[in-house]
């Protein structure tokens, strides 16, 4: 089966991982941002201490709408961990960029969500976790004794990767076992991502883009309980059907999700359109 020519109306049918589609960006990022609240509750209403989410910055427009609910209904937060799956680094990679450039994920928390949230309902700094570049072990210590993650939120890049998890480059020969258990960690980032990042958040200024991050693994991921993918970039078209119907590879990092019992996948309507050519 080509996975690329499948027809929008079939796309899903099949896959291990579920689908749904929302008409716009906007709606996207509403339905990111109850599933957040739906997750969190259901982890409170079982008997969970704590809940545990690993969530991206990509795509946009959640953590206000979470915010914004929350001090509406008045909803605590308290018990809430929340592990950013990833963010840029120094050159040296041993520090974070600056929480004021505007490429930051720390920053983008603290304007997008911690700034918002009503402090009597935010959970305490010590429950905001970013991976530590010079210690990354500590994100998978820190999941550990918590007891897992109850949800993996995401996005996809255009590479197929989850957090920073760039497939392997040509030659390297990593199996998929391999690339399934990497763990929390310094990488360099790909071509193709330092391409595709300098287009969505730099107007094209690839020198702009940090060649290094710190990504949670493959590994922390996987072992999520539950995982759900939010897409709302044209460009996804084809990565989407990779994903939910491509073989299982680590040349498509995303694939690998085939392999959990409980993916859901939601996409805009742009993004079931089939990845065909468009001179413009």
């Amino acid at each position: 089966m080509n996975a690329l020519a499948i027809r929008p109306e079939d796309l899903g049918r099949g896959s291990p991982c579920r689908l749904a589609i929302v008409d716009d960006a906007d709606a996207l990022a509403a339905a990111f941002a109850q599933s957040m609240i739906t997750a969190y509750r259901a982890a409170k209403a079982a008997g969970r201490p704590q809940v545990v989410f690993i969530v991206p910055v990509g795509p946009v427009g959640q953590f206000e709408r979470l915010a914004a609910y929350a001090n509406e209904a008045r909803l605590s937060l308290a018990d809430l961990v929340l592990i950013n799956m990833d963010e840029y680094l120094s050159p040296d990679g041993r520090d974070f960029i600056a929480p004021d450039d505007p490429l930051s994920f720390r920053g983008h928390m603290q304007r997008h969500l911690w700034d918002r949230l009503d402090p009597a309902l935010a959970p305490p700094a010590s429950h905001r976790h970013f991976p530590d570049p010079r210690r990354p072990e500590a994100t998978t210590a820190l999941i550990a004794r918590l007891g897992g993650v109850d949800v993996a939120f995401g996005g996809v890049g255009i590479t197929g990767h989850l957090a920073f998890n760039d497939p392997p480059e040509p030659g390297d020969g990593m199996d998929l076992d391999s690339f399934a258990a990497l763990p929390t960690r310094v990488v360099r980032l790909s071509r193709e991502t330092l391409t595709i990042n300098a287009v969505t958040a730099a107007r094209g200024n690839i020198d702009r883009i940090p060649r290094l991050a710190v990504t949670v693994g493959m590994a922390e991921i996987l072992a999520s309980r539950q995982v759900r993918i939010f897409m709302n970039r044209t460009w996804h078209c084809a990565i989407v059907r990779k994903l939910l119907h491509g073989p299982v590879t680590p040349a498509v990092p995303a694939s690998l999700l085939q392999r959990h019992p409980d993916v859901v996948v939601t996409i805009t309507r742009d993004v079931a359109q089939l990845p065909e050519p468009e001179l413009r």
